[in-house]
């Protein structure tokens, strides 16, 4: 089966930045789409940046200039750099995985808690 892990979260004073990996392993088709989604307590859970095989990026508007999506496809792995870290960046982020043959599947990580506070 399919098993994404995250890792690097932890507790970060405003201004601060933290590095996050997600390690994906098992079998999955090739290319796809490896992102980062966040949720708040009581809040639902949203993308905050993804990143295709080839490249191509999605950021939320609101951590433009401020996060950097990255994978290294040997690897299988996707790597989030959160720089100038905002309160509101608080959140468990998830790990996800997206594969672009039809029928496409999706996986998930267990989350890594990032805590911003000063």
């Amino acid at each position: 089966q399919v098993q994404l892990v995250e890792s690097g979260g932890g507790l970060v004073q405003p201004g601060g930045s933290l590095r996050l990996s997600c390690e994906a392993s098992g079998s999955f088709f090739s290319i796809n789409t490896m992102g980062w989604y966040r949720q708040a307590p009581g809040k639902q859970r949203d993308l905050v940046a993804a990143i295709t095989t080839g490249g191509n990026t999605n950021y939320v508007d609101t951590v433009k200039g401020r996060f950097t999506i990255s994978r290294d496809n040997a690897k299988n792995t996707v790597y989030l750099q959160m720089n100038s870290l905002k309160p509101e960046d608080t959140a468990v982020y998830y790990c996800h995985l997206l594969t672009l043959k039809l029928p496409t599947k999706e996986y998930w990580g267990q989350g890594t808690q990032v805590t911003v506070s000063s």
